[in-house]
This record gives structure tokens, C-alpha cells and sequence, in this order.
């Protein structure tokens, strides 16, 4: 693994938008050496910010309403979804490496093309996060290269209309990469923490190897330093025993959740305790064993293979890309048991991302990727409203 590590003079970044904006990315140490300690708590150390668009009230669950509005079509293998305060979106194409601008008023335009990505199975460009308050903001990418997955950053200048992108930094490099199971999803804590989810690069063991970034969520601050509270001294490593993390989010409460491909029996929805081993490779699923920590909620394969996440206050949104559906789960206060239901199944096939903006849900299809069965139109980005959830039975 190559370190690098930026240090700006910009400001500490505030927290960006947890329901529309995805985190910006920076440099690593070297991984650790210490064994995991016991699990303590699944909350960050501190509230949310506020944002410049406020969810509906928390307490209450929420689901997708039943009209949905085409935004945009044409879109190729599209991966990541960032809706920006001043009203524009940044979409990542995967196979071709475009970051495209959906203007306020509808329409898309390329901004441009980050260097340096390779396209191969599921790697290419992946998630993307902006960083607001820098001069200029910095746009931060997941993409796999020749060598390996890596985050860099790029310098965004404009204004809606006229977006574009400087160079790439590189600010993370040394994640394995493989045809399959690169992660790629990068977002920032409510703590102002940058988080980048990993896969096991199709090496199960590095999910539990401490010296690899593989089958790991990292955590980082946004000038690339190890913050000193993490739970393995001098470590980016936040927790281990993942297969392949694609989606990332915070609940009202603080606490962390993410999204994650099982093999062939269970995919997962898990709260994140810092320190914690999911066990993968040994378990997957609920193995109901104490050195590891169990998902809330878990799917059979061929239902979900979830990837992006959004929560809105308390309720978890999934987008399926084998299940061809949005599935919701809503908790009480991120504890087991976990009520969940499954919306749109089948009506835009696979959902790649899902955001929140406002009191709506953006979804981005994934129809295009090779897996899936192209529609007139595909690949799309689809508006939902969020009405609260109807006939639902608070957990417990």
C-alpha cells in the first residue's frame, strides 16, 4: 500500500449533505497490526450538522409513494448519484470514467473524464463525494486503476452550466481491486469523518487480514490524517470481515449503517460498531457467533445484492440490483429487530444508488452494466416521493 497524505489549508469540512451529498475521500497510514478490540458502541461522537435540505421529521418511518418521474435517460452503467446545494447532480459513468453534470433545470452535460480508471467487471469509476467548503471544492472519486482501487481528488470549478474538473490527486491508493467486488462507496460522517467502503477484491481472506484495505470500511479525516479516536492506532481501518460494502449512511441517532453483497446465501444490512469483525469469510449472514457482530436484517441473494444507501431520519433505503427493487428497513434507535418491506419490485430493474433530496428519493437504474436487461430508455435517473410508511408495525 502507497500512503499519501494531504494537508490544506482549508477549513475542517462540515458535514455535507447526509441525505444528498456522498463524503470526500484522502490519504491512509499503513494498516495496523493490534487485534480488534470489543465492540462498544454503534454511534459516532457527535450530532449531525445542519443542512441545507432537512429531511422529514425522524421519528417517523417513511417509504417510496407510488408516482415516479423520469429525470434523465440515456445514461451508461451509471454508478453514483451527488446532488449539490446549488441545484445541480454529479453522475458517475463506470465503464467510460464521465462525471456528467444533471443541470437544475434538467438536461445533462459532461464535466469531464477522470484520469487514469480502467474499466474491469465491476471496477471502472465508482462513487463519488464533494467536498463544499474548500476554495475551490474539491471532487473526490473511488476508481480502479491499472494497479489498484484508489480515491482521488479533483479540483471543481463553475457554477451549474459549467462545472468542470482539475486533476487528480491521489489521496488513497493500495485498495485491492479484481473484476469483482470492489466497493467503491465513499461518504462523509456526521462527525465530518470521510468513510470509504471496500470489497475483498475476490480474496476472502483479506477481510480479515488487519495489513490489507480490502473487506474494510476505512475512516479518515478530510485533510487525510488517521483520526486519533479510531479504533486501531495509527489505522484507517474502522471495521473489518466485509465482503463488498456499497452503500453508506447515518440515522438520525448517529448511528452508521451499510450495505453488503453476500456470496450466496445472505446479503446484509448492518449497523456499524467501530472495531467490530462482520465476519466474512467465516460467516455470512447471522452466524450467532460472538466474536462477530450480526446483521439487523439480511436477504437471500437473488432479493437484493443491495449497493447504494440512504437513510431519511430512521429509515434505511437499499437500492437491489439483482432484486430489481428499493427495500426500506426502519429500526428502533439501530437495534435489532428491523422491519422491512420491498417497493418498485420489478417496475425499473436494477437500482444501482439512492439519495435523498428533500422530502424525495433519487434512484439511478443500472440496466446497462452487462447484468441487466436494458429498457427503452435505460439507464435512468428516477424521482420517487417519500410519504410516511403506511400499516407499519414499530419493531420490538
Amino acid at each position: 500500500m502507497r500512503l499519501v497524505l494531504r494537508h490544506d489549508r482549508a477549513r475542517r469540512v462540515v458535514r455535507t449533505l447526509q441525505l444528498s451529498c456522498a463524503l470526500a475521500v484522502v490519504a491512509v497510514s499503513t494498516a495496523c497490526t493490534a487485534s480488534p478490540p470489543a465492540p462498544t458502541a454503534t454511534r459516532t461522537t457527535s450530532a449531525p450538522r445542519p443542512t441545507a435540505s432537512a429531511p422529514p421529521v425522524a421519528a417517523i418511518p417513511w417509504q417510496p409513494g407510488t408516482a415516479t418521474t423520469v429525470l434523465e435517460t440515456g445514461l451508461d452503467a451509471p454508478w453514483s448519484v451527488v446532488p449539490l446545494p446549488s441545484g445541480s447532480a454529479l453522475i458517475s459513468e463506470r465503464d467510460a470514467g464521465r462525471v456528467l453534470e444533471r443541470l437544475p433545470q434538467g438536461g445533462l452535460r459532461e464535466v469531464g473524464r477522470v484520469q487514469g480508471v480502467v474499466h474491469r467487471g465491476e471496477g471502472g469509476l465508482l462513487g463519488l463525494a464533494v467536498q463544499a467548503v474548500a476554495a475551490p471544492p474539491f471532487l473526490y472519486a473511488y476508481e480502479t486503476t491499472r494497479a489498484d482501487n484508489r480515491v482521488v481528488r479533483m479540483p471543481l470549478t463553475g457554477v451549474p452550466g459549467s462545472y468542470a474538473i482539475g486533476a487528480p490527486e491521489p489521496v488513497l491508493t493500495g485498495i485491492p481491486a479484481a473484476a469483482n467486488h470492489d466497493g467503491g462507496r465513499i461518504a462523509f460522517g456526521p462527525d465530518g469523518m470521510l468513510y470509504v467502503g471496500t470489497g475483498d477484491a475476490s480474496n476472502s481472506a483479506n477481510a480479515q487480514d488487519p495489513a490489507s484495505l480490502g473487506g474494510k470500511i476505512l475512516r479518515l479525516t478530510p485533510e487525510g490524517q488517521v483520526p486519533h479516536d479510531n479504533p486501531f492506532p495509527g489505522s484507517p481501518v474502522w471495521s473489518s470481515g466485509h465482503r463488498n460494502v456499497q452503500g453508506l449512511g447515518w440515522d438520525s441517532h448517529g448511528t452508521m449503517w451499510a450495505s453488503e453483497f453476500g456470496q450466496n446465501t445472505w446479503d446484509e444490512l448492518n449497523p456499524i460498531v467501530p472495531g467490530a469483525d462482520y465476519g466474512w469469510p467465516v460467516v455470512e449472514g447471522a452466524g450467532h457467533d460472538p466474536k462477530y457482530t450480526d446483521p439487523v436484517a439480511q436477504w437471500p441473494t437473488g432479493e437484493a445484492s443491495p449497493s447504494g444507501l440512504a437513510v431519511v431520519g430512521d429509515t434505511v433505503f437499499l437500492a437491489a440490483l439483482r432484486g430489481e427493487r428499493l427495500w426500506t428497513a426502519w429500526t428502533t434507535a439501530g437495534h435489532a429487530p428491523a422491519t422491512t418491506r420491498a417497493f418498485l419490485d420489478g417496475d425499473l430493474g436494477r437500482l444501482r444508488d439512492v439519495v435523498a433530496r428533500g422530502d424525495r428519493l433519487w434512484l439511478l437504474t443500472d440496466n446497462t452494466d452487462g447484468r441487466g436487461s436494458p429498457r427503452a430508455g435505460d439507464d435512468r435517473l428516477v424521482e420517487v416521493p417519500l410519504v410516511p410508511a403506511q400499516n407499519t408495525r414499530q419493531p420490538g
